[in-house]
């Protein structure tokens, strides 16, 4: 189950990257990403839940519709299966997906989340919306294989042909790899695809809330907080503990909220004698994903890209933090791949500024403003940072930057964000089996891969409030 990348078929790929290191890269590039998890430790699913904008969860399951390609390069061809992956979403539902991400390997298992382009490299990519011209053109979009090979100029297509082919036209466009598909017929799809692709726009997302985060005063509505989908309507799910806390999921008339529709407008009713705290509320709905979505991993199992989707379970989230004095912040953080790093986004809704530090930057948000600062991060790192405010707020946020198609290549050991001195954990991995990245019935099988890892894990980065100035509240 391996990912490829492709260029225009008059050249070679401009990585120049033999089969073999390709392999190699693959391999070491997992299993850093592996190593990364395991050192993080305590970082648990909900830690990175921040990050997540919604949408649809899922588990990939593999390869299930595909044929072989063949990637060229100065130093040889390799073979690999391309095609068709699907994944469980949790709630249920099914969705097929096809790869945009060669060098990464297919972690079996792996849980992914539907995510912007802009937190992946189809965000950097020009062409990206030429693969959304793919998805939505051929298979299994177009599941009338005659029609489509009637366009496509060939004789005829099966199932698995037309899976190769439209993977073939996607990693051109993705990775810019110089890539064929072994069977003519599945080919000659692939330069058709490849050659008629037009720009489209991303589309937008199955769910999410928009901010991710609000805050404010308590004693009154703190919002709004916009639902944004394609589903004809999301039910609302109060924080856990509304019935001891008091507080509600209310509407702009400050009538309680279980249900809403695109465009509603959702407030976190605090009551005025809410000790400063926070909380959380939840929206889920049942919909198909619109085609384009890309989806990524907790881990660095490749990016892929939906084609199809059953009806799913999409769910999406957004906290409130109040207090009735000093500052008060709402925080979110988002990937930023066009930059290099994570967006850490701080809105100041109280009466005093909030101010921080971070890496060895101070920051203050003014009272009543929003500011976003951008951590710089290297590909393939881990990071693993915590922010703090006043009411006991803290958010801790954890993963690995995945922006690109083309990993780690020397195994380094990555970066930490953490201040003044970073702690250092080590992995190994041993006999690893990376899902059957690259492997088809005619190439070698790799197992037995033993690599030595060191990865350095991130002690957490605190973004404290500094302390208030003598003599004011």
């Amino acid at each position: 189950m391996f990912s490829s990348l492709s260029a225009p078929r008059t050249r070679r790929s401009a990585r120049g990257r033999g089969a073999a290191r390709l392999v190699a890269g693959t391999l070491l590039s997992g299993l850093v990403a592996a190593g990364v998890l395991a050192g993080a430790g305590t970082a648990a699913a909900g830690d990175e839940a921040a990050q997540i904008q919604g949408g649809a969860t899922a588990t990939i399951g593999g390869l299930k519709t595909y044929g072989t390609a063949v990637i060229h390069d100065d130093s040889g061809d390799l073979e690999v299966s391309a095609g068709l992956f699907e994944m469980s979403v949790e709630g249920g539902g099914m969705l097929q997906t096809y790869c945009v991400d060669l060098y990464n390997p297919t972690q079996r298992d792996a849980k992914y989340h539907e995510t912007p382009w802009s937190g992946t490299s189809l965000g950097a990519n020009k062409d990206a919306g030429k693969i959304r011209w793919i998805l939505q053109n051929s298979y299994p979009q177009v599941n009338d294989l005659a029609a489509l090979a009637a366009k496509a100029g060939v004789r005829g297509l099966t199932e698995q042909d037309a899976a190769a082919g439209t993977q073939v036209a996607i990693w051109r466009y993705s990775d810019g790899a110089d890539v064929d598909a072994a069977d003519p017929q599945a080919e000659k799809l692939a330069d058709y695809l490849y050659d008629s692709a037009r720009p489209l726009a991303e589309p937008q997302a199955s769910l999410t809330l928009s901010p991710a985060a609000v805050s404010g005063r308590s004693g009154g509505l703190l919002g709004p907080v916009t639902v944004h989908t394609d589903a004809d309507s999301v039910t609302v799910t109060p924080p856990a503990d509304a019935v001891t806390s008091g507080v509600r999921i209310v509407g702009k008339n400050g009538m309680d909220v279980t249900s809403a529709k695109n465009g509603s407008q959702l407030f976190f009713d605090i009551p005025e004698d809410a000790p400063a705290g926070s909380a959380e509320l939840a929206v889920q709905a049942s919909t198909t994903v619109p085609v384009g979505r890309a989806f990524t991993s907790e881990s660095r199992s490749q990016t892929q890209i939906l084609a199809g989707s059953s009806e799913s379970t999409v769910s999406a989230t957004a906290s409130a933090t109040w207090a009735d004095k000093g500052a008060i912040p709402a925080l979110s953080a988002a990937k930023n791949c066009a930059e290099g790093g994570i967006d850490i986004t701080a809105a100041n809704e109280g009466d005093e500024p909030f101010t921080f530090e971070l890496m060895g930057l101070e920051h203050s948000i003014p009272a009543g403003e929003s500011r976003t600062v951008t951590v710089p991060l290297q590909e393939d790192q881990a990071y693993d940072f915590t922010i703090t405010g006043p009411g006991g707020l803290e958010k801790r946020f954890t993963g690995v930057l995945d922006c690109q198609t083309q990993g780690n290549e020397t195994g380094d050991s990555t970066q930490t964000l953490s201040e003044p001195s970073p702690a250092t954990v080590g992995g190994t991995a041993t006999g690893t089996n990376l899902a059957e990245t690259g492997a088809s019935s005619m190439t070698p099988v790799i197992t037995g891969v033993a690599v030595a890892l060191v990865v350095i894990g991130g002690t957490a980065l605190v973004l404290v409030q500094r302390k208030k100035t003598p003599g004011r509240d």
